[in-house]
């Protein structure tokens, strides 16, 4: 057995002349920029067959069997992904140059799980009566039905209709689980992971199905919801439309970002197709070298809301720290980059884009418009703000551009800037040459709330029974005690991740900061057990606390009843929490 590179897949598509290959095959003609005939798949007469060469891609509007050319001879031919890719080539002139595997790819079954699912909503969405809120939903949003075929968006409906298909379809409920396709509830059976929500397809780079996106309809959280990480699958390592913007990216030199599935949708609509968004988190470090991979320009258009200026500069720092150049483009206030193109197509996009500045001069914008470059105090407040993008620099260039637009915005020397940056950096002893970097250091706290947080990000399996020994009266409004309360009424299914961009302030900055930190116990029921007896005495001690500043003023009867209430919670702190009871006991001790 042997494995293509991705380069060369790439390759060998680039070159595929798509008409020439699916025209021996099936007869076209041209209708305008596309190439319509009948459908090879479901003996048609009719020309409802396209082929759609700017997208690269094939779609028929009657049995709604769509892909890329490789798909084609896949479902044509019936072979397998690198059968497929090897005839394409062959037909290109390219030589592949293989190297060996140990042997096929054991992730085959959940790419196949994923198209066929893919299918399988594309269709509900097109031909069910009860999608026809979906449609309607689009239909308002821009996308009639044609386009939602094109781009093969799908409809999840609630039930046990996918499963049923599945089953029919030969999808095991093994694969569909380890494709997070499905979820296991508490008695073992299976549910589908999305329900009732509109589809978006994502895809790897080789344009290859392997996640969804779902939007909800009714009311519920999380609005949108994301395919939890799988073995084909990991979020923050792809972006959503890369496989198709990547050819207008390196034409362009450019790529522009947007937060959401729509607004990636509307501008490729209406030609700026070479745009991208995260997959509902904050940009990475993977995400951002990936860009890289196509072009070093970036322009940044995001909501320009203090959210959308927050995920903005977040994004940008992350792209900087990774050498690429960045600019921001500025919407009008409340418009969002899905209207601006909705309303002024793209010639309106354009004038954004053609406006978007340096992040730092936007920065300097914004404090300058706040009044923050008026006073002394304001200016030195301003440089803590601009700190975070002059470090994330790290094209040398670019950095000491940064410094001395930052000394002339500021009225201060050079020096002060580079002295502030030394001072608030942090030191890292590198490891030796030739050596790997160690793990991402993982963060200890003595606080239960951050184990007990910890443990229902990443292992959401244990929330419901985390939930029912929460005390009642913990504060809720810290970042903690938030994200608390939400994950504890989340379903399992849902992945924290889902709520990066939908929290705000302290809670999302702490919530992105255990999703990107590396996290891993060898006993995750002795971490809970620990921490929530910890979080019980804790609330026992703090009643032991009021009982003593009742009993200096008590009656001698009260002190009675007092003292014997404390001694039953001190009994009970023992209990729960033996060590740190013998401290508590020592120093009560000492301090008689």
């Amino acid at each position: 057995m042997s494995v293509i590179p991705d380069d060369v897949i790439e390759q060998v598509r680039d070159a595929a002349d798509m008409i020439a290959l699916i025209g021996e095959h099936v007869s076209l003609k041209r209708t305008g920029a596309d190439y319509r005939g009948p459908c090879p798949f479901h003996g048609g007469t009719h020309r409802n067959f396209a082929v759609i060469p700017k997208k690269q891609m094939y779609y028929c509007f009657v049995c709604h069997e769509g892909g890329d050319v490789f798909t084609f001879f896949m479902k044509k031919f019936g072979l397998d992904y690198p059968a497929a890719v090897r005839d394409v080539a062959q037909k290109c002139g390219i030589v592949i140059p293989e190297r060996s595997s140990a042997g096929p790819d054991p992730r085959e079954p959940l790419f196949s799980a994923a198209e066929v699912a893919a299918d399988w909503y594309a269709r509900r969405l097109q031909e069910s009566d009860d999608a026809s809120e979906a449609r309607r939903y689009l239909a308002r949003r821009g996308f009639d039905v044609e386009q939602a075929a094109l781009l093969r968006l799908g409809w999840a409906p609630g039930g046990k209709a996918f499963l049923e298909a599945m089953k029919r379809l030969g999808v095991t409920p093994e694969v569909l689980r380890e494709a997070g396709l499905a979820v296991e509830r508490e008695d073992g059976s299976l549910r589908p992971r999305f329900w009732k929500r509109v589809l978006f397809p994502i895809h790897d780079l080789r344009g290859r199905v392997v996640a969804f996106g779902g939007r909800l309809l009714g009311d519920g959280e999380p609005k949108y919801l994301n395919s939890p990480d799988s073995p084909i699958f990991h979020k923050g390592r792809l972006l959503y439309n890369l496989h198709q913007a990547r050819h207008a990216i390196r034409k362009t030199d450019r790529a522009v970002l947007v937060e959401g599935y729509f607004d990636v949708l509307r501008l490729a609509d209406v030609g700026v197709e070479e745009v991208v968004a995260p997959l509902g988190t904050s940009l990475t470090v993977d995400q951002a070298r990936l860009i890289k991979r196509h072009t070093a320009n970036v322009i940044v258009l995001y909501d320009s809301d203090p959210a959308g200026l927050r995920a903005t500069f977040r994004a940008a720092d992350e792209m900087l720290r990774s050498a690429l150049r960045v600019t921001v483009a500025t919407l009008p206030s409340g418009d969002d980059p899905d209207t601006v193109a909705a309303t002024g197509g793209a010639k309106a996009v354009q004038a954004l884009l053609d406006d978007a500045m340096d992040v730092l001069e936007r920065k300097l914008q914004l404090l300058e418009r706040h009044g923050w470059m008026g006073t002394l105090d304001g200016r030195r407040r301003a440089l803590d703000r601009l700190l975070p993008t002059l470090r994330a620099a790290s094209d040398p260039v670019m950095h000491d551009l940064y410094v001395h637009r930052t000394a002339e915005a500021l009225g201060v020397a050079p020096e002060s800037v580079l002295r502030e940056l030394e001072q608030q950096r942090p030191r890292v002893v590198a490891p030796p040459v030739g050596t790997d970097p160690p793990p991402a250091p993982q963060r200890r706290t003595t606080s239960p709330e951050l184990q007990l947080l910890r443990v229902m990000v990443h292992q959401p399996e244990w929330r419901r029974r985390i939930a029912e020994h929460l005390p009642e009266d913990m504060p809720r409004k810290t970042g903690v005690g938030e994200l608390l309360a939400l994950l504890a009424r989340t379903d399992p299914a849902v992945a924290a991740a889902e709520f990066v961009t939908q929290l705000e302030g302290e809670s999302r900055r702490l919530l992105a900061e255990m999703l990107n930190e590396h996290w891993e116990v060898p006993n995750v029921d002795a971490v809970v057990e620990g921490a929530l007896n910890r979080l019980e005495s804790s609330r026992l001690e703090a009643r032991v606390a009021r009982i003593d500043r009742r009993i200096p003023v008590a009656s001698e009867d009260e002190k009675i009843t007092l003292a014997r209430e404390k001694e039953t919670l001190s009994r009970q702190i023992q209990q729960l929490n033996p060590s740190r009871w013998k401290v508590i006991h020592a120093g009560r001790s000492r301090a008689r």
